[in-house]
């Protein structure tokens, strides 16, 4: 009988590296980091924190654009909405359906995340994670992403999230009343130990060049969380 054929020298996975299934893929661990880092340079994985209109998505895919390293942006609520038929939407009430639906797009983004940093990607995520939830919010996105990970919270005045949200459409324009509610729970993110940046009075670029320090701070110190 001859020989089986050898294997395919990418194991048949297209080049990528392929996750263990249902396995948590660990942040691959950092090399040295100096006392001032390049951020600029340095594989990273970032979680972006912060109210409805805070411009979380607009400024992580700002930041990852123009990274001189590759760098994935990755919104929840892009993901939450691939579904379609069935959506829940969560302007008509948080239930069952709707949490059951964000944790599935959370492990989604988890997943995708930890495949990115796997193949040498950096990234960064944003999503309205709570202070009043640790365990379902960053604790969630820690076993999802990686000890790694690095939280920055964007939290610009309610005036500032309140305009922003007016111009907003679909399911992502929520009543005022909403608004003023998600941005005061992320309040109590004052206090934390993480970095927070008032983006209030600043445009995405400067917003960018911030996320960039507080990711900087992060590295050489971590924030315990």
């Amino acid at each position: 009988m001859p020989p089986p054929p050898p294997a395919p020298l990418d194991g048949g996975t297209g080049g990528q590296i392929q996750l263990p299934p249902g396995a948590v893929v660990p942040t691959p661990a950092p090399a040295a980091v100096p006392a001032h880092p390049d951020v600029a340079h340095t594989g990273v994985a970032v979680l972006l924190i912060g109210p409805a209109g805070a411009g979380k998505t607009t400024v992580a895919r700002y930041w990852a654009e123009r990274r001189p390293v590759p760098t994935a942006s990755i919104s929840l609520d892009d993901v939450r909405e691939w579904v379609r038929a069935g959506f829940a939407d969560p302007r008509a009430g948080w239930d069952d359906r709707s949490e059951a639906q964000y944790r599935l797009a959370r492990r989604t983004c988890g997943f995708a995340a930890r495949n990115y940093l796997a193949n040498g990607i950096s990234c960064i995520l944003d999503d309205a994670v709570f202070p009043d939830r640790p365990a379902v919010g960053l604790g969630g996105w820690k076993r999802h992403v990686g000890p790694g990970l690095i939280p920055v919270v964007l939290l610009p005045g309610l005036d500032v999230v309140l305009e922003r949200n007016a111009a907003r459409t679909g399911t992502r324009r929520l009543s005022d009343e909403e608004v003023a509610t998600i941005h005061g729970r992320m309040a109590g993110w004052y206090g934390s130990g993480l970095p927070i940046i008032d983006n209030s009075r600043h445009d995405v670029a400067t917003t960018a060049r911030m996320l960039d320090e507080a990711v900087a701070r992060s590295l050489s110190s971590p924030p315990a969380w």
